[in-house]
């Protein structure tokens, strides 16, 4: 895949004088507790950072830790950021680049906001035709875990709003019932008609995992993410050697931060996909070499966010429609609260758009804790 659209490390880019940098946390909340094998979520903190220059130019960045899964959530966490603005405000490089080491959520919120002083503000991380409103993207269906019912529900809701992929989250319910719900799901809507991608989230363990495959194997998956938990190498490269169904490593990525250790961990699994979610990444200039190692071992990717605002999602989308990636996006998560961020970005028929007459509300980008 062509890297031409792709910024280089931006952790490299001189910083420049003028620029002062300043942040505001922001608890985004769910219309209704999302679930999955870690738990349940009813709300969720990101924060927003602002950078602007000696003319009020305005470039806007989302750190979006997640619970349970970034490397940096750490209780340090909001210690660290005031910092990095004090070292980026003193024009302290080198020290300002050393303290993002480890947190890859302030490197994604930093590299976010110098994309859009980059392309003059206002949220235009990337142009391309997504971004200006002439093409748009395929994107998956989220089934949330819940109860059968409620997920047959939200499979048909989706499917009503035209989308032709969906992925399932897995591993809460009694497999029984998981496998009983997908076997419903594939009777009324066949393969060819409905893409359904898996999502273990690491539930599986080595005594069951080939046989809940197996088991899953029948309905027609396209792939299914992390069956098994993170940092078992030689486990997960048995599982992807044996396993009827293409495995893609979503989770098995954080800890990867060495790209030696990177390569060596997907040349012994040798995955079918990647599951690419920049802001747990470390921004997009450590996905896109992510993206590089994927071409070496021949596996296939894509990119999903990761419960971030429309802000962060905006940016992760601008990012993806500079790959040139046919494959269904995992980028549709922007409704999932009541107070998210007005921004451009909407979905119809199973496909992201962006819609270059509808304005940001920047003014609601502030600490509402």
């Amino acid at each position: 895949m062509a890297l031409d659209a792709v910024e280089s490390d931006f952790r490299h880019w001189p910083a420049g004088k003028g620029l002062t940098a300043r942040f505001f946390p922001y608890r985004l909340v769910f219309h209704r507790p999302v679930g999955t094998s870690r738990g349940q979520m009813p709300e969720r903190r990101v924060f927003f950072i602002e950078l602007t220059d000696a003319h009020g130019v305005v470039g806007r960045g989302e750190c979006a830790p997640l619970p349970g899964l970034s490397l940096d959530d750490r209780p340090d966490l909001v210690t660290r950021l005031s910092y990095l603005c004090q070292q980026f405000n003193a024009c302290e490089w080198a020290a300002w680049r050393e303290s993002l080491d480890y947190y890859p959520s302030l490197r994604f919120g930093f590299e976010m906001a110098l994309l859009d002083i980059k392309g003059g503000g206002g949220g235009q991380w990337y142009d391309t035709p997504f971004t200006r409103g002439e093409k748009t993207q395929r994107i998956n269906g989220l089934i949330w875990m819940g109860t059968a019912d409620e997920m047959y529900g939200q499979v048909r809701n989706r499917i009503s709003e035209g989308y032709r992929c969906i992925k399932c989250k897995i591993g809460a319910l009694d497999f029984a019932q998981e496998l009983t719900l997908l076997h419903e799901i594939r009777t009324e809507w066949p393969s060819r008609q409905l893409e359904i991608r898996l999502d273990a989230n690491g539930a599986f363990v080595k005594e069951d995992v080939m046989q809940k495959l197996e088991k899953l194997a029948v309905i027609e998956p396209h792939s299914i993410e992390q069956p098994v938990r993170a940092g078992q190498t030689a486990l997960m490269a048995e599982v992807c050697r044996l396993s009827p169904i293409p495995v893609a490593l979503d989770e098995e990525l954080i800890a990867l931060t060495d790209d030696d250790q990177a390569m060596e961990v997907l040349q012994i699994c040798q995955p079918a996909y990647l599951i690419l979610k920049p802001s747990l990444l470390g921004g997009f200039s450590d996905a896109s070499r992510w993206i590089e190692r994927a071409a070496a071992v021949e596996a296939g990717w894509w990119v999903t966010s990761a419960l971030e605002s429309n802000v962060g999602l905006a940016a992760i989308s601008g990012w993806t429609s500079t790959l040139n990636n046919p494959l269904p996006q995992g980028l549709g998560t922007g409704k999932l609260y009541n107070n998210n961020i007005q921004s451009p970005l909407y979905v119809q028929r199973g496909e992201l758009n962006w819609d270059i007459d509808t304005p940001w509300d920047w003014d609601a980008c502030c600490d509402n804790l």
